[in-house]
């Protein structure tokens, strides 16, 4: 288990640096980093200047190594909008941006695995059609549109719900909607396929044989096997969740990382695009390790420690 913990810690430091290459390397393309940071009246000798200072006339490998010199020590540079250092400005966001995505993961899961496991379980029945219209329909709603409907109905409409902002529980209601029904859609499918393939297993044949109530038979022998796959593309649907944070924190007004982010592109604000982006590779990366543990404990036939 160490072995294998330690090989993934290396292969996400290097997943990690490749992704701040190429958002580095990315900054470079839509111009002259000192002329886009520079107000529009600023004089040759002022950008020349600025250039020199922060410097953006090195060879881009010699930028790029003293970029990640400093990344490595927690420095990203000082934003040029708001003059702080960068790093701060995205850590006192991520909290914002973590609570809106558990709330949306957690909302997910509690609707996607009963739904799913209903369906299996009605196999073919109009429950399992209306399940499946559900999970459909749900993955095929882009969370922009349905957040901008939801806003429209439920707070310009009827007054029930505030249209942005963070605050209380009603704040955090529609976001996680919006993020959370894609994720549930796609979960739904997950479990009710998982699900019927696990019913046709022999154990369960003789779980139900041996009289084990159906309920037992359902919760302790088949559905515990249907969530290893659920976990994993748990995790890996993580990255997705924080794209769609980032619409709809932009939808909704969120303080979170993802607006934040928006903005300091909109305002060529590089050195927060680049901890904001550094930041949550971060997160997406050690998600993905914590899966790969979980994945081991919940399926003692596999050995991780040999992979």
């Amino acid at each position: 288990m160490a072995s294998y913990i330690i090989r993934r810690l290396v292969t996400s430091i290097f997943v990690v640096v490749g992704v701040s290459a190429v958002v580095f390397c990315l900054t470079f393309l839509s111009g002259d980093p000192a002329v886009l940071m520079m107000p529009p009246n600023s004089t040759a000798e002022e950008i020349r200047a600025f250039r020199e200072q922060q410097g953006y006339d090195d060879p881009i490998l010699v930028q790029y190594a003293r970029y990640m010199q400093r990344a490595v020590q927690g420095d990203f540079g000082d934003s040029i909008i708001h003059g702080q250092a960068a790093l701060p400005l995205i850590v006192n966001r991520l909290p914002a941006t973590l609570e809106l995505t558990v709330a949306s993961m957690i909302l997910a899961i509690c609707l996607a695995i009963p739904l799913g496991v209903f369906s299996a379980l009605r196999r073919g029945t109009i429950f399992d059609l209306g399940g499946m219209l559900v999970a459909l329909i749900g993955q095929s709603v882009p969370s922009f549109w349905l957040a901008i409907m939801m806003i429209y109905l439920f707070s310009v409409t009827w007054g029930l719900l505030p249209t942005s902002g963070r605050g209380g529980l009603t704040h955090l209601i529609l976001p996680a909607i919006a993020i959370a029904v894609g994720l549930m859609a796609l979960l739904t499918r997950l479990v009710r396929s998982t699900m019927l393939e696990v019913l046709g297993e022999d154990y369960i044949r003789t779980a139900r044989a041996k009289g084990i109530r159906e309920m037992l038979v359902v919760s302790r022998h088949a559905l515990r096997n249907a969530l290893i796959p659920l976990v994993t593309v748990i995790g890996l649907q993580f990255g997705y969740i924080l794209g769609s944070a980032v619409v709809v924190e932009t939808v909704f007004t969120w303080p979170g990382v993802g607006l934040f982010t928006i903005q300091a592109i909109t305002n060529r604000d590089y050195p927060v695009v680049q901890a904001s982006v550094f930041v949550l590779a971060t997160a997406v990366v050690m998600i993905n390790l914590i899966v790969d543990l979980v994945y081991g404990f919940l399926d003692p036939r596999i050995r991780v420690g040999t992979n």
